[in-house]
């Protein structure tokens, strides 16, 4: 970690709502006049669409699985050792990996594919890093290690479902079937690789929805922010002021001494509230409390 050169990460599964809360931080930094590195954790995955799909044949055929959350479709190490070479000296190379025909037209390549590498932007205050292994540890790969703020996006795994087939479905392409079977052959890398980040997070957001939510096989539409409670999680974080957050949150209550529930409709609001001051605090100390 670095006073000079902090890394905040919000890691979560595809479909946890990642993207969504990279906005959130996007405004924060442009109302505060932070200069922010911005990272995809898509950059540092091994294969393009075509390898990758050519992998998943050969592991079928062999009886494993592989899957975009595991360590055999991404580079743990290098991702680890970007992180170090920024928290050192505030450089780095990244590139981009495009979804769909609208990121890939602009770069004149097809979608599943990379841009280029290329360096860093100079001189920014923060990397902002928003993917899926933002706080990994795979034997010696410790990525973690690495991250001064680490914030976890976990909606319950029915609503990630749910979210997840409604968004690769609608604006990725891709067909329900595909869409689970993905789900499917990614149960083992999720529950070794994702789950257990969100022990090592600063803060987690877990939305709960309240509707019925039993088979996100069949579900048409994303419940709101308003049809939910979001429960926000800290550790590791020192004088927080829930007395405070819960005056300024309206309908918020606590449910343990470490964790605050909130309104769904408010989860942009709370993110403000607690974020802001964490994040001045790492700009000017390198700390968080």
């Amino acid at each position: 970690m670095s006073a000079k050169h902090p890394i905040i990460a919000v890691t979560g599964s595809s479909g946890a709502g990642t993207t969504t809360t990279s906005e959130a931080f996007r405004k924060m930094f442009n109302m505060m006049r932070i200069n922010a590195a911005w990272l995809e954790g898509d950059s540092f995955h091994r294969f393009t669409r075509p390898e990758m799909d050519v992998e998943i044949r050969k592991a079928k055929e062999q009886g494993r699985h592989i899957s975009y959350f595991g360590p055999t479709a991404n580079d743990f190490e290098a991702l680890a050792g970007f992180f170090k070479e920024y928290g050192e000296a505030g450089t780095g190379k990244f590139r981009r990996y495009l979804h769909t025909f609208d990121e890939a037209v602009p770069y004149n390549l097809m979608p599943g594919t990379f841009t280029p590498w290329q360096e860093l932007p100079e001189n920014t205050d923060v990397l902002f890093y928003e993917g899926l292994h933002g706080g990994v540890v795979d034997g010696e790969v410790d990525v973690a290690q690495h991250v001064d703020l680490l914030i976890g996006m976990v909606p319950i795994v029915n609503l990630e479902w749910i979210q997840k087939f409604v968004r690769d479905t609608r604006d990725r392409g891709h067909s329900r079937e595909a869409v689970t079977d993905s789900i499917i052959r990614s149960m083992d890398d999720y529950l070794n690789y994702i789950t257990p980040q969100f022990s090592r997070t600063h803060i987690n957001f877990q939305r709960v929805p309240t509707v019925d939510t039993s088979n996100p096989l069949n579900a048409k539409g994303i419940p709101s922010l308003d049809e939910s409670f979001v429960v926000i999680r800290f550790r590791g974080i020192k004088n927080v002021d829930f007395p405070y957050l819960l005056s300024m949150i309206q309908g918020s209550f606590m449910s343990r001494h470490n964790t605050i529930v909130v309104p769904g409709g408010k989860m942009s609001f709370a993110m403000e509230l607690i974020m802001r001051p964490l994040i001045q605090s790492l700009i000017e100390t390198g700390k968080i409390g």
